[in-house]
């Protein structure tokens, strides 16, 4: 404070990460326009289907396939049912199984990581061929096995995302962990007798938690995009559930003559994606302004 107060007085700029990545927000308009995609569609998640009179499960075999309306905004499926309000009733399941996968990923992957870094030598080389051997299982074959001993639904689906998903994690903090653990401040707290778990939870994963975030921030789309894939399969989230995969395999065999009911839960994927990947590069420039564009 006193520092800041010296420099106040002088009318010397006062520079500090919140400051920088706040000034680094509004000048990215990338990152702020996918921020506001993003806070549209979490808003619209919670809220949107509310705002019309029609719920999840209305089925109304006298409305079906109707075209976008006034009364239908996004039209009706095959049931009658209401696209615009089935889209954002998806929305909350593709996006919590997303953010959920994501979170997964980065709890293990940091931790398995930062382990393996730590320790090195035997430890490390043994984590990291285990993490080599998992990568190598195939990822189609790994989730019919899951629906195999498990029925698909949504813990299924976090389970296959997260079967690999955090080896990517894990590899990234390992070798940020291996330029940290010979840095003089993590020495002096080794010779200060620091605990292992200190030294990865104080010291070496905050120092990583640029990389952490910005591999958090792609993880995310990802994961929705695999849980979309999945359930285009017909191996992910099952009826009358639904979410944006399940949509956009219901609406691919009425693309001739209802193209509507493909378009909106395909664009509101890409929208999403798109979304999260601008944020993802503002985070990265903010955390690594080397990395910024110029």
């Amino acid at each position: 404070m006193q520092i800041e107060k010296a420099l106040k007085a002088k009318k010397m700029p006062v520079s500090s990460f919140i400051k920088d990545a706040r000034d680094a927000f509004f000048k990215n308009k990338a990152m702020s326009i996918g921020f506001i995609i993003l806070f549209f569609l979490i808003i619209m998640a919670i809220i949107g289907p509310y705002l019309n009179s029609y719920t999840y499960f209305d089925t109304h075999l006298e409305l079906k396939n109707l075209s976008p309306s006034t009364k239908f905004w996004f039209g009706t499926d095959e049931l009658g049912r209401d696209v615009f309000t089935r889209i954002w009733y998806g929305a909350r399941i593709s996006l919590s199984i997303g953010i959920a996968a994501a979170v997964i990923d980065i709890i293990i992957g940091m931790i398995y990581g930062a382990i393996a870094a730590l320790f090195g030598k035997y430890v490390d080389e043994i984590m990291m061929r285990v993490a080599d051997i998992i990568a190598t299982i195939p990822y189609l074959l790994a989730v019919i096995l899951l629906i195999v001993f498990m029925s698909p639904g949504i813990l299924t689906i976090l389970i296959a995302l997260t079967i690999t998903g955090w080896i990517n994690m894990a590899r990234i903090v390992r070798a940020q962990i291996l330029s940290l653990k010979k840095m003089p401040f993590v020495e002096a707290a080794i010779v200060m007798g620091a605990s292992n778990f200190r030294i990865i939870f104080k010291h070496l994963l905050p120092n990583c938690m640029g990389s952490i975030i910005t591999t958090m921030t792609i993880s995310i789309p990802l994961a929705i995009f695999t849980e979309a894939f999945l359930s285009f399969l017909g191996l992910g989230i099952q009826a009358p559930i639904s979410s944006w995969g399940v949509m956009v395999n219901d609406g691919l065999y009425a693309l001739r003559y209802y193209p509507w009911r493909l378009f909106f839960p395909a664009f509101m994927i890409c929208l999403t994606m798109l979304a999260f990947n601008l944020l993802a590069d503002g985070i990265r420039d903010i955390f690594d302004p080397k990395m910024a564009k110029k």
